[in-house]
């Protein structure tokens, strides 16, 4: 399965089908790059010694780079436009799962965790309404 959403179908040109709402949505989650935040965290927590608070947020602007320039990447199709559409949202998903696991944002004095997974929930429901306008 191509990570680039496919939202138009011509009857011979491709034999992919257009992606439904859940497929969008698992397409618009970079899980690769949350489990890859998921282990730098913990390897960032477990050294006691590191300025964690920093190297939280630096890893976190890195790791919100990576999403934007990963999708383009993943999405890429020859004689397509760029994915911008998906490239986008997926780096928003990755921005409101930091946000929902904590991350550097639990240094923040109004940050709850309960900001958190609102954020989430209501991002993941509501990114599955939208359609790319690159194809």
């Amino acid at each position: 399965m191509s990570r680039r959403i496919v939202s138009t179908q011509y009857q011979a040109a491709s034999k992919a089908t257009v992606d439904t709402y859940f497929d969008k949505v698992i397409k618009f989650i970079p899980a690769d790059i949350v489990g890859a935040w998921i282990a730098v965290t913990g390897l960032i927590s477990s050294d006691d010694g590191a300025p964690q608070s920093t190297l939280l947020w630096i890893t976190f602007a890195v790791g919100a780079v990576l999403t934007l320039f990963w999708t383009l990447k993943q999405t890429s199709v020859p004689k397509k436009k760029p994915a911008i559409t998906q490239a986008g949202l997926s780096t928003g998903a990755f921005i409101v799962w930091i946000f929902a696991l904590g991350g550097p944002f639990a240094t923040l004095s109004f940050y709850r965790p309960l900001y958190g997974s609102l954020a989430l929930i209501f991002y993941t429901l509501a990114v599955g309404l939208v359609t790319p306008i690159e194809d």
